[in-house]
């Protein structure tokens, strides 16, 4: 008899008690706005600002309303105007290009490699035709930074992280996020904190800051800021800097904070679970595991593997297969978007170009989420019937 799996793949574990209890204490006060503060109140905004600062070893940090909130201010912050071109992978989610399109300038695609990361060789090729790169750890997979930032400052190219999928992760000992000029993250339920919605932006930049703080809507209120530069800094710029409105509330900053402080035991967590699925998929017939270099420490809080020059139909009867016995895939080669799966080809308000290395891999990548609240009992079922389903159409092809 077929084993079947009867968890949830959205089902995120509850706040802890030190969230819930933050939580609760800023709305008995009500003072859910950042700026509304007592005197000699600090405000949870403020807190978080400071002290994800300093777990990230930036000099400044700014909350926003959401990840793509951050990429969108970390571009304005950095001169991305309407019609600029923006580099960008071809791996990624809808939001980054988004973003990017959003300031009305033009995403331009660089290919994916096998490992699921930025193709450094067409980085290079494609320096000349940007001045920024918003560069898309997708899924969690980092590539190697140290030649990706020769590339750039040779190019002179400011990059810009989008560590949505990798707070908590490092290449080289370096933390990611810190490898650019802007580190930005996400706060959203799927991701390695959680208050529904929400994002960080970090620099070691005082004019980015300045500029992001005031982008964000600070009213001139700079100074209630914890993490950010000197107001000297804000003379420079804040006549010339336009509020667009996309400040953290002190309510989600609130729930944050005390889930910063056990990031590293979550990510150990996460990390246990993947490689229980990574051990439990190798050798499968037919599917391709992903390589993860030594120099990265990863946070494995979703799984991809390659099923790589197989036929759409087939692909597809994985995913069906697997979904019949409770196993929730996503798959990259849909011609059409579907919930957290788009490919570059999708997204029409960016010029089509023709990336066949990229088509290839997309159409061999799937994609599954590794909620904590997942056993490894849960990891190690789903594993087996990942590979008892791939091995059972691989054998029909």
């Amino acid at each position: 008899m077929n084993e079947i799996f009867s968890g949830s793949f959205t089902q995120q574990e509850p706040l802890s008690e030190a969230a819930i209890a933050a939580a609760l204490a800023v709305m008995r006060h009500g003072r859910l706005h950042r700026y509304n503060v007592e005197p000699g109140e600090l405000g949870e905004a403020a807190l978080l600002e400071q002290e994800f600062a300093a777990q990230m070893g930036a000099r400044y940090c700014l909350a926003v309303a959401s990840g793509g909130y951050a990429l969108a201010t970390a571009m304005r912050a950095v001169g991305v105007t309407a019609g600029d071109a923006v580099l960008t992978n071809a791996f990624t989610l809808a939001p980054v290009p988004g973003a990017i399109a959003s300031l009305g300038a033009k995403p331009v695609f660089v290919d994916v490699t096998e490992d699921l990361v930025i193709d450094l060789d067409d980085l290079a090729a494609k320096a000349g035709q940007a001045r920024v790169l918003m560069l898309s750890h997708m899924r969690g997979h980092l590539c190697d930074m140290d030649r990706l930032m020769q590339i750039c400052d040779a190019a002179g190219i400011t990059v810009i992280e989008d560590c949505a999928h990798t707070m908590g992760a490092s290449w080289n000992g370096v933390a990611s996020g810190r490898h650019g000029a802007i580190g930005c993250y996400s706060c959203q339920t799927y991701k390695h904190v959680n208050s529904g919605e929400g994002g960080l932006l970090i620099t070691d930049d005082e004019d980015i800051a300045a500029r992001a703080i005031m982008l964000s809507g600070s009213y001139m209120l700079f100074e209630r800021h914890l993490a950010a530069p000197d107001p000297a800094v804000f003379d420079r710029i804040k006549y010339d800097t336009p509020n667009i409105s996309g400040r953290m509330d002190n309510l989600r900053a609130a729930i944050l904070r005390p889930q910063l402080t056990d990031l590293a035991t979550q990510v150990e967590r996460w990390n246990t679970r993947y490689r229980c699925i990574e051990a439990g998929l190798q050798n499968t017939p037919g599917l391709q595991v992903i390589h993860r270099p030594e120099a990265e420490v990863y946070v494995g809080s979703s799984i991809q593997f390659l099923l790589l020059d197989w036929a759409a139909d087939k692909v597809q009867d994985v995913i069906r297969r697997c979904g019949a016995r409770g196993v929730e895939l996503k798959w990259f080669g849909g011609a059409e978007p579907v919930a957290f799966t788009s490919r570059y080809d999708s997204w029409r308000y960016a010029s089509q170009q023709n990336l066949p290395q990229s088509d290839r891999i997309l159409a061999g990548i799937v994609d599954m989420r590794v909620p904590l609240t997942f056993s490894l009992e849960d990891c190690a079922l789903i594993a087996r019937i990942i590979r008892a389903e791939t091995s059972a159409v691989f054998q029909s092809k």
